[in-house]
């Protein structure tokens, strides 16, 4: 239920995927490589072509580095083709409550590494000249749905201003909220400037076909069957369908999707995957598009079962995590819709032309997750529902473990493999935990 665990599917019908196919070069086969039909001997074997492993070949191959990457699916499949494409800098967890955990130095080192994400998708942007995928930081507003929320988030950009030095946050009275989102349901917002919006497909599109024709091949549709190392041999052996590959280390980055073959399920364990769905209405009469989302941001809310909405193309793109269904159920979809017409009741009779989901790989601290797993395989997971940025920064950081350096990774370096307590009952935990946020939710707590 909570994890992509049958034979993959074809990617979703996604409002990223129309976009993708009405692009300039929408002739050309949406694949970047074919599948592994040889035996090779690299430096570094990537496994997964998303943010993370793309980040992490750019990363190697700026530094002169032999690497392949290797995908069970096309590139874009997974979670960095699905997401809502909001750039952001931030954790799950606040950094107030950082410092309350870790103290005031570790809340700056976190603090800087958040920006830092966001400079990274701004730099890998320029490098590649992505202009397809959109990139525009309009900044992110979160919205409090009670006075109460409303309190805390205000404390909260009041903390990180006078304590961190931290002017990209500004608090936005109900009056504001209402103008700019065109919602009644909000008491108030804090903006965070430093953040923005990307069309998810198209950035992690992009570079693939910017670091192939750098020369780093890309092997899609190529799922790792086997990861083993034998005794005193100094190279890992990664067996497919169609070769092998022999490396010197490997890099892990397929996150809440690791379950999909035996050779990467152990990575598994460091999560609860949680069903992330989002629908795309067809595009809004004029006049409601010139009222809703003024300012074409995106937006958070600040109820414990977090909805999330922006405007793409004049169309509403609305989004929030369904513990309960599988990808293509449509419970978690109607469920969505009505969410969204109780928020802008406006949009009762538009029509909803999309709709897809997939998975958030959720950790047991909050916080992402790269290491090292062994002297010869790096791993980067874990991103909380805020991975387009961080998980660019840490696909970076896991190519600079894996050659032996030591980047500044504060509480997100892992000393190894630290699976979820009681991992084999997620499912039943995660339901019952959900049950009681939306409980919570519904009363207003």
């Amino acid at each position: 239920m909570l994890a992509p665990t049958t034979r993959p599917t074809p990617p979703p019908d996604s409002l990223w995927r129309a976009l993708l196919a009405a692009s300039p070069d929408a002739g050309a086969p949406l694949s970047t490589g074919a599948p592994l039909a040889r035996d090779l001997d690299v430096d570094v074997a990537v496994i997964g072509a998303g943010y993370s492993g793309l980040a992490a070949a750019y990363a190697l191959q700026k530094r002169g580095v032999d690497c392949v990457v290797l995908d069970a699916n096309p590139v874009g499949w997974g979670a960095s083709g699905r997401n809502g494409g909001v750039v952001s800098s931030k954790f799950r967890l606040s950094f107030p409550t950082i410092h309350q955990l870790h103290g005031l130095d570790t809340a700056k080192r976190m603090h800087r590494l958040a920006h830092e994400g966001v400079r990274v998708v701004e730099a890998l942007v320029d490098e590649f000249q992505l202009t397809r995928a959109r990139f525009d930081t309009t900044g992110s507003l979160r919205c409090a749905h009670t006075e109460a929320a409303f309190a805390a988030i205000r404390a909260e950009a009041d903390w990180v201003r006078t304590t961190l030095g931290d002017t990209s946050m500004s608090v936005q009275s109900r009056a504001e909220i209402e103008h700019e989102t065109g919602s009644k349901g909000f008491v108030g917002g804090v903006l965070s400037a430093d953040a923005g919006t990307i069309l998810p497909l198209e950035y992690v599109r992009g570079l693939a076909r910017g670091i192939t024709l750098r020369g780093v091949p890309i092997y899609e549709s190529t799922p790792v069957q086997q990861m083993q190392r034998a005794p005193g041999d100094s190279r890992v052996t990664l067996r497919t369908p169609g070769g092998t590959v022999r490396a010197k280390q490997v890099i892990v980055a397929t996150n809440a999707y690791s379950d999909l073959t035996a050779a990467t399920s152990a990575y598994q364990r460091e999560l609860v995957p949680f069903r992330s769905a989002m629908i795309a209405t067809e595009r809004l009469p004029a006049d409601l598009d010139a009222r809703l989302m003024v300012e074409r941001r995106s937006y958070t809310e600040t109820r414990r079962m977090m909805k999330w909405f922006r405007k793409v193309d004049g169309r509403m793109l609305f989004g929030g995590r369904d513990a309960f269904g599988k990808e293509g159920q449509t419970t978690g979809f109607d469920a969505l819709q009505r969410a969204m017409v109780a928020l802008f009741p406006d949009l009762a009779d538009v029509r909803v032309d999309y709709r897809w989901s997939g998975y958030v790989g959720m950790t047991f601290n909050s916080l992402p997750h790269v290491g090292r797993s062994d002297d010869a395989t790096t791993f980067c997971l874990g991103y909380n529902g805020a991975g387009v940025a961080m998980a660019s920064l840490l696909g970076q950081h896991a190519a600079a473990l894996a050659l032996g350096e030591t980047p500044e990774l504060s509480l997100l370096g892992a000393p190894g493999l630290r699976p979820v307590p009681f991992h084999s009952l997620r499912a039943p935990g995660v339901r019952l935990v959900a049950a009681w946020y939306q409980f919570l939710d519904a009363v207003g707590a």
